[in-house]
């Protein structure tokens, strides 16, 4: 697909119109695609979003059941692209985070009160998400959306990149921004290898209806197949997130609702009160990838495209709006000062910014998983003495609590409440 010595490279096209060059090219259309390329397109610069989905498809309610565990710096960066209004009413606040291991008496509690006014985060479903990202990109003219559309190769002829589409149209672009998902073939076209492996879990996804009101906790409690989230919604609803081992997930979701929500409260325990399905569910087989590379000539990855990890504590969409930021920020500087937005400096810089968080992050969601995700009585006993020491130690409770806000490190201007 990326050939970067091609044998007649044609001259970029001298025209205006809808084939004339453009700065960004964004492939793929999911929550990160759409979040860069509305970035790009707020701060002036000319995009196009290329998606082999049709858009009535991904705003259909049936799309996709999920929910994000959106964290306040998460929030402060679709806010400043102005998409975070299209998607507030639906969106609840986290106010606590309760940490449990299974039945043990020991836990660690998080309540934004020790930190601030502003909640941990908030829970928002996809849909909304999407719903709100799209109404945003109708409104900012330097975007045009190409769905459904698909990129069949992509061709280094510097200073641009020439990418050809299923239905023969070309794009040239100064730069390439790859969201197309965790087996990317922007990705594996520019030879970048991967480092991947499957979980034999699968993720189990629905919406319960529940007695009692959640008072906006959001409760994570590891069990030896995997971790069970309940994620609380607008009104008596929560979202149910359950990592369940791959052989048992089939029976699972073959049970009807009944059965369903009484394994969902049998893993979950009483304090919500009888538990009501709402919807459908959805599973997803669990899996970590992650890019050795973020970048190529020309080229950048974010989102999944660049790393995939496991949903134990709802970080993929956050570290794939860190991403977004990062490279907006990088990108738009270079244009102001007049320099290559695509040249190898602001990609470099990029990588650099972007590259100890992502690792970090998904190593420890790989070590939460594999730490908790067994009954090994040594094991339990060791990670219970770790969440109540947590716990019992009120500076580092504070400090993870504003980590899992997405307040602490090198933040982009977004991520901090500024302007891009």
């Amino acid at each position: 697909m990326v050939d970067p010595n091609p044998s007649n490279p044609p001259s970029p096209p001298d025209r205006h119109g809808e084939d004339a060059p453009v700065d960004v090219l964004v492939v793929g259309g999911g929550m990160a695609g759409l979040t860069a390329a509305l970035a790009f397109g707020v701060a002036g610069l000319s995009v196009v979003l290329v998606d082999r989905r049709p858009a009535t498809d991904v705003l259909d309610a049936g799309f996709d059941g999920r929910t994000s565990a959106l964290a306040l710096g998460s929030q402060r960066v679709l806010d400043g692209l102005g998409a975070w209004a299209g998607m507030a009413e639906g969106a609840e606040p986290i106010r606590e985070i309760r940490v449990s291991d299974g039945g043990a008496p020991l836990f660690l509690h998080y309540d934004h009160r020790e930190v601030g006014s502003e909640p941990l985060g908030y829970i928002v479903e996809n849909r909304h998400i999407r719903r709100a990202l799209h109404d945003r990109l109708a409104a900012c003219p330097a975007v045009r959306l190409i769905a459904p559309g698909s990129v069949e190769d992509l061709v280094l002829e510097e200073p641009q990149i020439r990418a050809r589409l299923s239905d023969g149209r070309e794009i040239w672009a100064r730069l390439a921004v790859a969201a197309d998902g965790r087996d990317s073939p922007l990705r594996r076209a520019a030879g970048i290898p991967v480092t991947a492996w499957d979980y034999p879990q699968t993720g189990i996804v629905c919406t319960v209806r529940h007695e009692k009101p959640h008072r906006g906790i959001a409760h994570e409690r590891f069990l030896p197949a995997g971790p069970l989230a309940m994620l609380p919604m607008r009104g008596n609803l929560s979202s149910v997130v359950w990592t369940e081992r791959r052989d048992r997930a089939a029976h699972l979701l073959g049970l009807d609702d009944a059965a369903f929500a009484a394994e969902i409260a049998r893993r979950f325990g009483p304090s919500l009160g009888r538990l009501e399905i709402v919807g459908g569910r959805w599973s997803y087989p669990l899996s970590l990838s992650h890019a050795d590379r973020y970048v190529a000539p020309r080229l950048a990855l974010v989102g999944d495209a660049a790393h995939a990890i496991h949903p134990i504590a709802g970080q993929g969409f956050n570290l794939g709006l860190r991403d977004v930021a990062v490279l907006a920020e990088t990108v738009v500087d270079a244009a102001r000062l007049g320099l290559d937005i695509g040249g190898p400096e602001p990609l470099r810089e990029y990588e650099r910014w972007r590259r100890f968080d992502s690792v970090a992050l998904s190593a420890a969601t790989d070590i939460l998983n594999r730490l908790f995700s067994n009954d090994l009585a040594p094991v339990r006993l060791a990670r219970d003495l770790g969440l109540a020491a947590v716990n019992r130690t009120p500076t580092l409770r504070r400090f993870f609590m504003r980590h899992a806000m997405g307040v602490v490190g090198e933040l982009p201007r977004l991520a901090r409440g500024e302007p891009l």
